[in-house]
């Protein structure tokens, strides 16, 4: 079975104590956020609740804030693509990150090993910052949105090229969708949130499992039910970033935080489908 990238279970802790989902405790509304398991940016801000907003589908502050957390999805998926391809494909550059066992099978090397669980190490970190600044935040953004990427590289060693490009296609129209339901319906997903949440850490004892039991049976369960879970997520996930938008208020700071660790949660979630994805689509392997 092919590596994923959960590092979420953090994220989304903490945006779940200070109300999302992600790789803390609540403090006071004075800078910032929660990257809970990668997904609760709310960390300076108290626990997000529904507030009673005339019609959130139609706030322009509310869009120019959602603007600028898909507008920072969008180029850290474009960098980590770019990064994917370079360590994929790259001889001189892949060679640092993965070298050939004596059945010819790709193993990781010390650095690639470093790249590739440095995010999880970072978000531990983060999660002792009693407080974070606007551009320490996004600066763990991008750090992060580059390791994950130059990892990716692994993937153009399993699927083709062909079913890459075009499970990242499908999964960005699923993304599109899944998203906009969960910014329109006024249905409450707090609750599915937190029950996806508990679906990926049961998510990770299975992929845990499957690393001795080797089943076909459990890859694929694991793998269709790695779908419907960040599916969910960025559905409930997306919703959660409204209700922080209304309790950020106009706290300039605050709200750039948030936008930071919010897209670094959605973006988790976007990498997460994907890779559960390519096990359906992604083509021949190598």
């Amino acid at each position: 079975m092919h590596d994923h990238t959960l590092i979420r279970p953090g994220l989304a802790k903490r945006l779940r104590d200070a109300d999302i989902c992600g790789l803390s405790p609540k403090r006071g509304v004075s800078s910032n956020k929660g990257i809970s398991a990668m997904s609760d940016f709310n960390r300076g801000m108290m626990r997000p609740t529904p507030i009673a907003a005339p019609d959130m589908a139609v706030d322009a502050g509310l869009r120019g804030f959602m603007l600028g957390v898909y507008n920072k999805v969008a180029l850290g998926l474009i960098l980590s693509a770019a990064l994917s391809f370079i360590t994929g494909n790259v001889p001189a550059v892949r060679d640092l990150l993965w070298r050939a066992d004596a059945i010819g099978r790709r193993e990781m090397t010390l650095l690639g090993m470093v790249i590739a669980f440095a995010p999880i190490g970072i978000l531990l970190f983060q999660g002792f910052v009693r407080q974070q600044s606007a551009r320490s935040a996004s600066l763990t953004y991008w750090v992060i949105v580059s390791l994950i990427g130059a990892s990716l590289g692994s993937i153009f060693m399993f699927y083709s090229s062909v079913g890459i490009f075009q499970t990242f296609l499908i999964t960005s129209v699923a993304f599109g969708a899944l998203s906009l339901v969960g910014y329109t319906t006024k249905r409450d997903l707090t609750a599915m949130g937190s029950f996806l949440i508990m679906g990926v850490v049961g998510l990770l004892i299975a992929m845990v499992v499957s690393m001795f039991v080797h089943s076909a049976a459990l890859v694929l369960a694991i793998n269709a039910l790695g779908v419907l879970i960040f599916a969910g997520l960025i559905a409930a996930n997306t919703q959660r970033l409204k209700m922080t938008y209304y309790q950020v208020g106009g706290n300039q700071e605050a709200s750039s935080v948030a936008t930071s660790y919010g897209a670094l949660t959605l973006y988790l979630d976007f990498i997460n489908l994907f890779r559960f994805l390519l096990f359906f689509m992604g083509g021949s392997r190598r």
